[in-house]
């Protein structure tokens, strides 16, 4: 994988735009229009600060479906992803959540996205929509079948999760890479915005390194400007949402000023 082309750099910071809740969700009180301009904004906001990338994710849709969204999800997902790949310049990424692998890759297909981020794609995770299953079988073969030039991320035991049984970290990473021939790994703490624990970092990549150290490992949550640098000294890259938004308050939109500190920051430890 061209890591530089996938994500804009070969070690990358990607940032998240965080939807509101779309039409449909309880949730919901903009109108699509004021979500395309919220969602354009961010996106210009993260690039001018100079993000690598930048992930498009239903954030605001809460209660999430665990597996399957409606069909008008994927419609103004699609919508909101192309509105912001035509405003940008930097590769973009698509997470649908809860799990629905096969909304992101067809999402990130039709609009230009580059990769998508899948929370739990072998295995299974307790989570609060229940129990959420892996379909790396249909989701590889969906990408076969589509012909989309587009790469997957996986979580390692993804945050806001718990798991079923014990089962030792290094299969779990062999298993995303060997069977669910996942691109690359994210690693993340408890909850959004919570920190990566080091010792999880650590052994993630130890673990990938014994089966494909081509395989890039990404921090997924916690980044801040003040551990971003020793975070890039482990890991092949960061996602961050929390820390860009103003007042570190994840449903406030980007703040440029903080992309930049920690862009910055980022940058003096790759």
């Amino acid at each position: 994988m061209n890591r530089a082309a996938v994500f804009g750099a070969e070690r990358p910071v990607v940032g998240m735009v965080h939807l509101p809740a779309l039409p449909g969700a309880p949730q919901s009180e903009a109108p699509r229009a004021e979500i395309r301009e919220r969602a354009v904004a961010d996106a210009a906001a993260l690039e001018a600060g100079g993000v690598d990338a930048l992930v498009v994710e239903n954030y605001g849709d809460a209660p999430f479906y665990p597996d399957e969204v409606p069909a008008h999800v994927v419609a103004d997902m699609t919508a909101l992803t192309r509105a912001v790949r035509d405003a940008v310049d930097v590769p973009a990424g698509v997470n649908v959540l809860r799990n629905d692998a096969t909304a992101a890759l067809s999402v990130a297909a039709a609009a230009g996205g580059s990769f998508v981020r899948v929370n739990v794609h072998t295995g299974a995770r307790l989570t609060d929509q229940g129990v959420v299953e892996g379909r790396a079988h249909e989701t590889l073969r969906l990408r076969e079948r589509i012909d989309a030039d587009v790469a997957i991320l996986a979580d390692v035991a993804v945050k806001h999760s718990a798991p079923l049984a014990d089962r030792p970290l290094d299969q779990q990473v062999a298993d995303a890479i060997e069977r669910g021939l996942a691109d690359g790994l994210v690693v993340s703490g408890a909850g959004t915005g919570e920190s990566t624990a080091a010792s999880d970092l650590e052994a993630v990549v130890a673990a990938r390194d014994e089966v494909d150290p081509s395989v890039p490992v990404f921090v997924g949550s916690g980044v801040t400007a003040a551990t971003v640098r020793d975070l890039l000294e482990t890991a092949d890259g960061v996602v961050v949402g929390t820390a860009l938004k103003r007042d570190g308050v994840p449903t406030n939109s980007v703040a440029r000023e903080r992309v930049e500190t920690l862009v910055a920051a980022a940058d003096r430890g790759r």
